[in-house]
């Protein structure tokens, strides 16, 4: 992940639709954000160029995950579980997690209501997470994925837990495809590695193009039916 969030096409898409999302519903101002989940930092870096009066701060569970984070974003990062934060309630304006709630080590009800507590009356969530079981490959297998979502079950999770606001939406679209073809040929092999690796440049580029265009239409008001992801933006009634 280290060697590849920066220049991945899909970490750089996703990382596109992540601040897209908080500059549609902005959080309330002088409050940090979270990004729970953090991983080795790249969209805590992403953020800070791209929201330069933004406090920041990380929670990862793998503390040196944490430290390459930490050191890569300059953000305050915190070795910790999404299931029991270690921060005060109503800490943040804003909350962003970007396939974590599908982690084993995640307990959906418990995590949504520690996002809910940690943020601030009128704060924002953005989640992104893996759409349709039916993609189920190796690549969740090597990334402890225990489960993948529509945006109907997204949406009733989050109103469950006491969010207002759902919106959801499937991203990844024109290339789901060529990742339904990846991925029913990689399901086929149990010890295949996860599709987090860098591509070739041409590749890459094509990809990602592809994010880009998609992303342009969805400004437009396009919405897709399916997608490799769900995009889900939630607000904490004030």
């Amino acid at each position: 992940m280290d060697t590849a969030e920066d220049g991945m096409w899909w970490y750089r898409a996703a990382h596109a639709e992540v601040l897209a999302a908080l500059r549609a519903r902005p959080a309330p101002p002088g409050l940090p954000l979270l990004d729970a989940g953090c991983g080795t930092g790249g969209l805590l870096r992403r953020l800070a160029a791209a929201l330069p009066d933004q406090p920041l701060a990380g929670l990862e569970y793998d503390s040196g995950a944490a430290a390459r984070a930490a050191a890569k974003s300059g953000a305050l990062v915190t070795a910790g579980d999404a299931n029991a934060l270690p921060f005060p309630d109503a800490r943040f304006g804003a909350l962003v997690s970007v396939d974590v709630l599908c982690h084993a080590g995640v307990e959906e009800a418990r995590a949504l209501a520690e996002f809910r507590r940690v943020l601030a009356p009128g704060g924002t969530l953005v989640l992104n997470l893996p759409a349709f079981e039916w993609l189920r490959s190796a690549h969740d297998t090597r990334v402890h994925n225990a489960r993948r979502y529509t945006a109907t079950r997204a949406g009733a999770l989050l109103r469950e837990a006491g969010f207002v606001r759902v919106e959801t939406r499937y991203w990844n679209s024109l290339l789901l495809p060529l990742m339904v073809a990846q991925r029913k040929l990689r399901s086929r092999h149990p010890d295949a590695a996860s599709d987090v690796a860098p591509f070739p440049p041409w590749l890459d580029a094509t990809l990602h193009a592809a994010t880009r265009a998609e992303a342009a239409l969805a400004r437009l008001g396009l919405r897709y039916p399916a997608g490799g992801s769900v995009l889900v933006v939630a607000t904490r009634p004030a």
